[in-house]
Order: structure tokens, then sequence, then C-alpha cells
């Protein structure tokens, strides 16, 4: 299980840093195997590039090689995502995670060589991110396997968020042996297990790291029993963190778990009210 890490903020909206560090030692001490810098759960659009440096500094020191780190780097630009993966020290990082080109909406032709340029250019693997969702367009599973299969050294993996289960056992049952699927959302991460992915980037493991990263291993050991059971434990909640979007749903919850402020940067703000309830409901009914 990797984690997409937030980035918590004070009340005056400059970033928490001493939260963030308080974060990054509950992920490893409850054992998650990689962290994720500056996805989208963490708010990158609204951190300023000094802002991302920071961030990215600030983890890479803290986490001190204790687990991988994997950084979050995409665009609807194919020439500035190759400049920023080109000027960034990526010493400390063991893979990029890319999303698909946003807002442009591109043909499958155009993700094609929108990656194809990328992963020439990357010194480090890639791992696709399909969530359409928020990009508005859909990557399919034909060119998620021709990415593949045209890239086996680079091109490494895929996080699948477009919720699409059909397309997603496609990819699995066609793709390259040592190509991962990794599941984008929280909810389906044990269906898709089950199917053959081989875990998740995790929006609930900020607050659950422990808990959620048990119930991957037991899935991957086959033992669904138990496995099913946390999930289940979950499912509630799973709705409740993108009822008001995310990381909004996250963040309330850690918020509500004594671990941060609940501030987000406009354009997001902060869950309703009644979703704040409920989710406090949910961890007492958990013990929480």
């Amino acid at each position: 299980m990797g984690v997409a890490l937030i980035t918590p903020f004070k009340a005056d909206k400059s970033i928490d840093f001493e939260a963030l560090a308080r974060l990054i030692e509950y992920q490893i001490s409850n054992q998650v195997d990689y962290i994720v810098v500056l996805g989208t759960t963490a708010e990158t659009p609204a951190l300023t590039a000094d802002e991302q440096v920071l961030v990215r500094d600030f983890v890479i020191d803290r986490v001190n090689s204790r687990v991988p780190l994997v950084i979050g780097i995409g665009g609807n630009c194919t020439a500035d995502v190759i400049r920023r993966i080109n000027s960034t020290d990526l010493s400390a990082f063991s893979a990029i995670l890319s999303v698909v080109p946003y807002y442009n909406k591109p043909s499958q032709e155009g993700i094609y060589q929108h990656y194809h340029a990328i992963a020439e250019a990357s010194p480090l693997p890639i791992i696709l991110y399909n969530v359409p969702g928020r990009t508005g367009v859909n990557m399919t599973a034909e060119t998620t396997l021709r990415l593949a299969n045209d890239h086996p050294d680079t091109i490494i993996g895929i996080k699948e968020a477009s919720g699409n289960i059909n397309q997603m056992d496609d990819i699995i049952k066609r793709k390259p042996r040592d190509f991962m699927v990794i599941s984008g959302d929280d909810g389906i991460t044990f269906p898709l297990i089950t199917l053959g992915a081989v875990g998740v980037i995790s929006v609930v493991g900020n607050a659950f790291p422990k808990e959620f990263s048990r119930m991957v291993r037991l899935a991957l050991a086959g033992d669904f029993e138990k496995a099913l059971l946390i999930h289940h434990r979950f499912t509630e909640l799973f709705s409740l963190l993108f009822v008001d979007g995310n990381p909004a749903g996250v963040k309330c919850l850690l918020h509500a778990m004594g671990l941060i402020e609940n501030e987000l940067r406009l354009p997001l703000v902060p869950t309703r009210i009644t979703t704040y309830q409920r989710i406090r409901q949910v961890l007492h009914d958990l013990n929480y």
C-alpha cells in the first residue's frame, strides 16, 4: 500500500510542516510500503512552485530512505512535464506518477504520444495515472497496454481510477507479466486485488495506514475472508471521504482524529458540517 500524502495547512493557509512531520512518522510507524509525494491528494495545484520544492525536500529529509518515495509529475503540456522531470533532483525517488493530460481532452493517440515522449526522457520508471473523473478523458485499456508493451523498462504500471472494473480487468488479463495494475480507488481495492491488481495508492491510508495495509497484504496473500472483514469495516467511510471532494474528506477525518487542522486552499473548501458529523460517527463506530 502506498499513501497519497496530504499537505496540511495552518489557519493562515501556510504549510503546517510540524503536522506534516507527524503524518510522515504516523505512516512509517504503521508500516506503509511507500509514500506518494505531490499527488492530487496533496493539493499540489494549489501549491506554488517554491512550496512544492519545500514539501518535496521536507518529505525526503524526514523519511530519510526508510520507505520508498514516488513523486507526482504530470500535466497537460508534454514539454513542460519533460522540463520538470529533467530539472528535478529525482535521486531520492523510486518512480514518477504521471497523470493523463487533463482539460485538453487529447485523443488516445495524443495520450500515447504524451507518455511515449515522457518515457523516452525520464530517468525513472513511470506509473501512469488514469483518473477520468478529474482529467475529462479516459485512457482506454488498448492505450494502456500499448504503452506497457512499447516501454516495458520505463512504464512499469498504472494507477487505475477510472471506476470501470471491466476496463481494469481487461488490462490485468492482457498486460505484460511485470506490469503493475494499482488501484486508485480505496473502495474497490479489495475486489481489484482478487482480479490481479498488486495494491493501492490510497487516500484513506492517510488516516488508517495500519488497517488498510493489513487488508491489502491479506488480500495479496489470498486470505480473502480476513481481508473482506477489514474492507467491510471501512465501506461507509470510503464514500464519505469523497462526497464533498478529495482531499476535503480525508482532511476532515484527520482533523477529527486530532492529527491536523481542517484547512484547505481555495478553490477547495472543508466538508459540510453534516459530512463532518457523519465521519465522526463512523470513527466512533470504529472505536477511534
